[in-house]
């Protein structure tokens, strides 16, 4: 029997709770109820010790409980769960703060003792303001105008009027805030359905769109959140648009905004993180290699720090961020065989937060390890992990890496000699990425040449293999060919097939030319 939607759930939030949360939420029953045994906790325990939601089990484990009475008792579970999370994080967490003076103030009001209100609501402001919660500043203000409004406070004529222009000021940041989150929140969406930008069309629509959902008064840009979002709407055009550059400018931005105040890095470390993964990622993509690495090190620096293990989801996506950008860092050079080692504990880090990490991040992390394979020349090993591109059946989820896992499982097929089954899988790739409206010049010249392969005697192989060398050179500068060359290095790949040596030594020998040349342009 298929678990519902409920039980999953309930069943995810146990399993991903701490020993010391753990601990907690059982002294905050035995507290609350007095009992001793009580069948809250015998459900909780038994939860906990199964490895998956399994209902009839669950009941054997509790003699006694009818199904009827199981789900009444899995509701009751999951609201005192969560009454304790929020008792034992409220002081770590700046907004389970500001909702508990909130709350106070309420309650204070509602019992009569107005002034009392004001007072905590004044401390709420003065937090809020600090770390830039404007949010929970137009709940405060507007518990205070309420209070300053019914009631006789003897507040001044001075309190008043900065209650009314704190109140107009934050409504104009709150919608500057809205549009510029929304803004880069359907550009890093469209990212995710499509990836780069495909064809001049999608870049003016892009642009249109842009332009359109832009505040009106964007000069008035002010404070970190309004600089956050707006940043990231920059970063996430540009790197849509393939313009590498002002990918970098606008990522870095991003992670200099936490360097000019500190007190966020703690309050938003989520974007920090996120920040600091797309700027390895301009690194990367402008092969900026000494930038990548002192990027790197920085990163695994922060890993350390209590803001980046406040809580799982940070622990989780900057663990996997690290492990991206090692991934990277290997491609780079050419170490694709050293690589490899790193395989096993990725897997068994994502096993470990599946209930955290989204399908997204598990495509892009299955083909960075199927890349790492192919570079090494262990072709069959990175079919087995396209695959897992290719079969996954969740639609509308990174068309562009659909489309290059099958380019790239063609080539393995190419590589292995798979000549008996090459005619029918270029047919299905073709049509595949033609649907996808995918197929850029680069590929239709591969296409073309893998078909033309299986007939092409041996000695007229290396001619061939020249040709489309300088056929796709010619393609390296346009921003829309360089989609394929973002996916798959396919000119290294030409010229290990030409030279007759290993993609690994061809990558790694651009790379030292590469940091060569920086060090003289250095000195």
């Amino acid at each position: 029997m298929m678990p519902n939607q409920f039980s999953d759930t309930l069943f995810q939030l146990v399993h991903s709770l701490e020993k010391a949360e753990k601990r907690h939420f059982k002294l905050f029953i035995k507290r609350s109820s007095g009992k001793e045994d009580l069948k809250i906790i015998r459900l909780f325990d038994s939860l906990d010790k199964l490895s998956g939601y399994d209902e009839k089990q669950l009941l054997k484990m509790l003699p006694g409980v009818t199904k009827p009475q199981l789900s009444n008792l899995k509701a009751h579970l999951y609201r005192q769960l969560l009454a304790s999370l929020r008792l034992l994080k409220t002081n770590e967490n700046i907004d389970l703060k500001l909702s508990e003076h909130l709350d106070n103030a309420r309650l204070l009001y509602n019992k009569g003792l107005k002034l009392q209100a004001l007072n905590i609501l004044e401390k709420a402001k003065e937090l809020a303001k600090t770390n830039q919660k404007m949010n929970f500043l137009v709940q405060v203000i507007s518990l205070e105008k309420k209070i300053e409004t019914l009631h006789i406070t003897r507040s001044s004529l001075e309190k008043t009027e900065m209650l009314t222009r704190e109140a107009l000021d934050i409504s104009e940041h709150i919608d500057r805030v809205t549009k510029l989150s929304n803004l880069a929140l359907m550009l890093y969406r469209w990212y995710v359905k499509n990836g780069h930008a495909r064809n001049e069309d999608d870049v003016k629509d892009l642009q249109k769109f842009f332009k359109s959902s832009l505040p009106s008064d964007i000069d008035s840009v002010n404070g970190f959140y309004e600089k956050l979002y707006l940043y990231q709407c920059y970063c996430w055009m540009a790197f849509i648009r393939r313009d590498f550059l002002q990918y970098y400018r606008y990522s870095r931005k991003w992670a200099e905004l936490f360097d000019e105040s500190q007190v966020m890095l703690s309050v938003e470390t989520g974007h920090y993180i996120k920040g600091m993964h797309n700027l390895l990622n301009a690194h990367f993509d402008l092969r900026n290699f000494e930038g990548f690495e002192t990027t790197l090190r920085n990163f695994e620096q922060f890993a350390q720090t209590p803001e980046a293990n406040a809580h799982d989801n940070f622990r989780t996506h900057t663990s996997i961020y690290l492990n991206s950008a090692r991934i990277n860092l290997y491609l780079i050079k050419g170490n694709f065989t050293e690589g490899l080692n790193m395989v096993p504990d990725i897997l068994t880090n994502l096993k470990d937060y599946s209930l955290y990490v989204d399908n997204h991040r598990i495509l892009v992390i299955n083909y960075k390890i199927a890349s790492l394979y192919f570079g090494a020349g262990r072709f069959e090993d990175a079919i087995d992990f396209l695959h897992k591109i290719i079969n996954d059946n969740k639609a509308g989820l990174r068309n562009d890496l659909q489309c290059y896992a099958r380019l790239l499982h063609l080539i393995c097929h190419y590589e292995i000699g798979n000549d008996e089954i090459l005619d029918s899988l270029i047919r299905s790739v073709y049509r595949f990425m033609a649907h996808m409206k995918n197929l850029t010049v680069v590929e239709l010249e591969i296409f073309s040449f893998l078909r033309h392969s299986t007939k092409t005697s041996p000695k007229h192989i290396q001619p061939a293999l020249e040709q489309l060398l300088e056929k796709v050179k010619l393609l390296e500068s346009n921003r829309f060919e360089t989609r394929s060359f973002a996916y798959l290095d396919i000119i290294s790949w030409l010229e290990s097939k030409i030279s007759k040596k290993s993609l690994a030594e061809i990558i790694h020998t651009k790379y030292l030319q590469s940091r060569h040349r920086s060090k003289i342009e250095k000195a």
